[in-house]
C-alpha cells in the first residue's frame, strides 16, 4: 500500500488541521509514493527505536511527537540531524500526528479525560478551526414551477447536510419583480415591460468546499438568465476543537480510586502530586504532555482536579494556592497510552498492512526512590 494512501487513512481519524500552527506534522521523512507493508507506532523516535524498526523490517514509522522539530542544518551520520540521516539511509519513512492526535476526537486527551470518567468533556483552550470548514447557507429566488429542479440540483452537488440528515432546505413563497432591460434575454416575460413572477426563495446549508459546485448547479438548473442568489457565511456552532478536556465526573469519586485507574491504564509507576490528596473529585481536566498554559482556565473553573504529563515551578504554586489537586505522570507517559487504541483503529482501516506498537519506546525518565 503507498505512504499516501496509508496518509489519508490516519486523516480520516486524525485531520491534520487540527494541529496547532508552531507544530510539525505529516510526513516528515519520505516518499508518498512508496509501498509499505510493517508500519511502528511509537511517541518518539529515538536509537533504540529505530534499531527496533530496522529489525522489524519497517517501512514507515507513525510517530506521536515529530523526528524534526526546527529547521535542520545538517542530515549527518552524526550531530542533530544523525537520526534523519540513518531513517532516510535506511529507506524508513516518518509520519507525524503529535497535537492532531491531542486535538482529535477520541485522542489522547479523550482518553485521558474517560480515565478520570468525565462526560461531555469539552476542550480547554488553543481553540483551531474545525477541519470540515466553514458551513453557509446559499439562498435562491426561483420561480415556482422550477424550484424543486434547483433545489435537487444543489442537493446533488452536495448541499442540504445536517448531521444524520440529508436534503435539508427551507421555502418560503413571495413574488419576484424584474424589467427586461435592451440586451437580455428573459425567460419570463419580454424586455420592457415590468414583470411581477410568483417565485419560491429557497435555503440550504452548504459546506465551504462544496459551495462553487452548489452555485454551479444551480446556475445550470435555473431558468433566468441572471438568478438572483446570496451566500451567507454560517456562525460555527459545531462541536469546539482544542488542548485539554475539562467537565464534571459521572458521579463524584474518590482521588485514590481514579489514581488506580490512572495507573491501571497508563502504566504509570509513579506520579507527582500538588495540592489535597484526601478528596472528592466532582470535576476535572486533563491535558496530556506539556500544558502549563491552560492550567489558568483550569482553575478559573474552579475544578478540583487536573491530570497532565508536567508543570513548571510556578505553575504548580498556583495550582497549590488556588486549592487545585494536580497529577503530574511524566510527560510521554500522559501519551503513550493512546497508542495501542490508535492502532486497533488504524489497523481497521489498513487491513494489508501490519502494525505494531514500538517496545523500545518509553519515559525518558527513570523515577526511583532515594
Amino acid at each position: 500500500m503507498k505512504i499516501k494512501d496509508i496518509a489519508q487513512q490516519i486523516e480520516k481519524l486524525v485531520p491534520l488541521k487540527l494541529a496547532l500552527d508552531w507544530d510539525n506534522v505529516g510526513l516528515l521523512v519520505g516518499d508518498g509514493e512508496r509501498s509499505a507493508r510493517n508500519i511502528l507506532l511509537t511517541i518518539d523516535i529515538t536509537a533504540d527505536v529505530l534499531a527496533e524498526a530496522k529489525k522489524l523490517k519497517t517501512d514507515l514509522i507513525i510517530s506521536y511527537h515529530p523526528v524534526i522539530w526546527d529547521g535542520l542544518k545538517t542530515v549527518t551520520a552524526e550531530g542533530e540531524g544523525s537520526i534523519v540521516y540513518e531513517l532516510i539511509r535506511s529507506k524508513i519513512s516518518v509520519f507525524s500526528i503529535h497535537t492532531a492526535l491531542d486535538i482529535a476526537s477520541g485522542g489522547v486527551n479523550d482518553g485521558l479525560a474517560e480515565i478520570v470518567g468525565i462526560v461531555d468533556a469539552e476542550p480547554i483552550g488553543d481553540y483551531v478551526a474545525n477541519p470540515a470548514g466553514d458551513n453557509y447557507k446559499l439562498v435562491v429566488f426561483v420561480p415556482t414551477n422550477a424550484a424543486e429542479k434547483v433545489a435537487n440540483a444543489i442537493f446533488a452537488a452536495g448541499a442540504g447536510a445536517i448531521g444524520n440528515y440529508s436534503h435539508c432546505g427551507f421555502t418560503t413563497e413571495g413574488q419576484g419583480t424584474f424589467l427586461p432591460l435592451k440586451g437580455a434575454n428573459p425567460a419570463i416575460g419580454r424586455k420592457g415591460k415590468f414583470e411581477k413572477v410568483g417565485e419560491l426563495k429557497f435555503e440550504s446549508i452548504v459546506p465551504a468546499d462544496k459551495l462553487d459546485s452548489a452555485i454551479a448547479a444551480m446556475k445550470k438548473a435555473h431558468p433566468y438568465e441572471m438568478p438572483a442568489y446570496d451566500a451567507y457565511r454560517l456562525y460555527d456552532d459545531r462541536e469546539k476543537f482544542g488542548l485539554g478536556r475539562i467537565g464534571k465526573l459521572a458521579a463524584p469519586m474518590k482521588l485514590d480510586r481514579i489514581i488506580e485507574r490512572i495507573k491501571k491504564t497508563t502504566g504509570a509507576k509513579a506520579l507527582g502530586l500538588i495540592g489535597k490528596a484526601n478528596r472528592t473529585v466532582t470535576t476535572a481536566a486533563v491535558c496530556a504532555g506539556s500544558c502549563g498554559k491552560i492550567i489558568n482556565s483550569v482553575i478559573a473553573a474552579q475544578a478540583d482536579l487536573y491530570l497532565t504529563g508536567e508543570l513548571k515551578h510556578h505553575q504548580a504554586l498556583a495550582a497549590q494556592e488556588a486549592g487545585l489537586t494536580c497529577i503530574c505522570l511524566s510527560h510521554t507517559v500522559s501519551e503513550r497510552f493512546i497508542l495501542k487504541k490508535f492502532a486497533k483503529q488504524l489497523q481497521k482501516r489498513l487491513k494489508s498492512v501490519t502494525i505494531k506498537t514500538s517496545n523500545k519506546d518509553a519515559d525518558p525518565f527513570n523515577w526511583k526512590q532515594i
